[in-house]
């Protein structure tokens, strides 16, 4: 069985079935003392990549200072590492914070969504869409 790392051995059994708190070393791309960058398992775009605290917190908001920074300062790595390897022309950075916000996995992630040229026909608005009825506000009267 493949290496892993979490919260450790002493654990809630709830938290050990949590998928980012049984990430295997291997798919790590890049790790600081209070989190971690993997590839999305299910990409939207070539190089989408997710920020993961090590601590099993489910909200951004629950989050500490130093886990923000940590974080961040991933989530600059991984945009470095996606524009030396797949050359997008532009990013969407998002969290899902909350089931009613589209959140599946109860662990905090940060999507970094790469962007190319032609990979939807108006990106106007962005992360607007996941409300689509208001998304095109340029577009109302």
């Amino acid at each position: 069985m493949a290496e892993t790392f979490g919260p450790g051995r002493n654990a809630p059994a709830l938290v050990m079935t949590c998928p980012f708190c049984t990430v295997p070393r291997e798919r790590l791309v890049f790790e600081g003392e209070l989190a971690f960058v993997i590839r999305d398992g299910h990409p939207v775009s070539p190089g989408h990549m997710l920020v993961i605290p090590r601590r099993h917190v489910a909200s951004f908001f629950e989050t500490t200072t130093e886990e923000q920074a940590s974080m961040l300062r991933l989530l600059n790595l991984a945009r470095i590492e996606i524009a030396q390897q797949f050359k997008p022309a532009g990013y969407n950075v998002g969290i899902n914070d909350g089931a009613v916000a589209g959140q599946t996995v109860a662990h905090l992630h940060i999507h970094l969504i790469p962007r190319y040229p032609g990979d939807r026909d108006d990106p106007r608005g962005g992360v607007r869409w996941v409300l689509p009825e208001k998304a095109a506000y340029w577009q109302r009267d």
